[in-house]
């Protein structure tokens, strides 16, 4: 508890001490932010990926995967009971690719008194393919979504027709969710459209139901027993999406203009 005293190390009277020591004195004593001794980033060389305890946490995309951003370097501050960090900048040094020397300038506030500190630290870096990456790596998939035309043949040849399928494809991806993104592995190029393997059932299923409208297509889901695990069925599942060729109405266009 804070109360007007006598600070026993710099004897000044003029303000609140805490266990005999004003602000200033408890503050050279101890410092009020500290970092970890061993800190290490562990990143996946291929995605980008960060591990977290027993999980792997998707790169946001933005800026580069190997550079050190604030949320990988934010757990290792280790501030005082009774410390409020206000901000914090962060500069990286050094050259060494797995090793990073870091600059922290932080903002704090700390017995109603605001400061600035700064604490240098190493972090490691750690290369460590992660669990999609080396699931794609090894051509392993859940699911997997079919890039088809209409029931019908398209004008033109099958070339053309596939080649206007991903096209068509690739203009509304970017717009899925990044974690539907990632989940995709490799495609592959069929006579009548294309097979996209998925390494995440869920993520295939929610890419598919979210694709149809906005290609305005019929998707059918066709689950395939794969073999057991822990004693339960384990299934692959295929979603067919049928595109309809440019200017073809689909079914439910024709149904409301009728």
């Amino acid at each position: 508890m804070e109360e007007a005293g006598f600070c026993v190390v710099c004897g000044r009277t003029d303000q609140f001490v805490n266990e005999g020591l004003c602000v200033d004195c408890d503050v050279k004593r101890t410092p009020l932010v500290g970092a970890v001794p061993k800190a290490k980033v562990v990143i996946c060389p291929t995605c980008g990926s960060r591990q977290k305890s027993e999980k792997w946490e998707k790169w946001d995309g933005t800026g580069s995967a190997t550079h050190l951003a604030a949320e990988d370097l934010a757990p290792f501050l280790r501030p005082r009971e009774g410390v409020t960090i206000r901000t914090v900048s962060w500069e990286e040094r050094g050259t060494l690719e797995l090793r990073r020397e870091i600059d922290a300038s932080l903002a704090l506030r700390y017995r109603e008194t605001e400061r600035m500190m700064h604490v240098a630290f190493p972090v490691v870096i750690e290369h460590r393919t992660c669990t999609s990456c080396g699931r794609k790596s090894g051509h392993f998939f859940t699911a997997i979504i079919q890039l088809r035309g209409p029931e019908g043949r398209l004008r033109g040849s099958g070339r053309d027709r596939r080649v206007w399928l991903q096209e068509t494809w690739d203009r509304v991806l970017p717009e899925a969710r990044p974690e539907w993104r990632n989940a995709l592995s490799w495609y592959e190029e069929k006579p009548e459209g294309w097979d996209i393997y998925v390494v995440d059932t869920e993520a295939a299923r929610s890419l598919a139901r979210w694709m149809k409208p906005r290609l305005n297509a019929k998707l059918t889901e066709s689950p395939t027993l794969y073999g057991r695990h822990d004693g339960r069925d384990v299934y692959r599942v295929t979603y067919c999406l049928r595109v309809p060729a440019p200017n073809e109405p689909t079914r439910e266009r024709v149904e409301r203009q009728a």
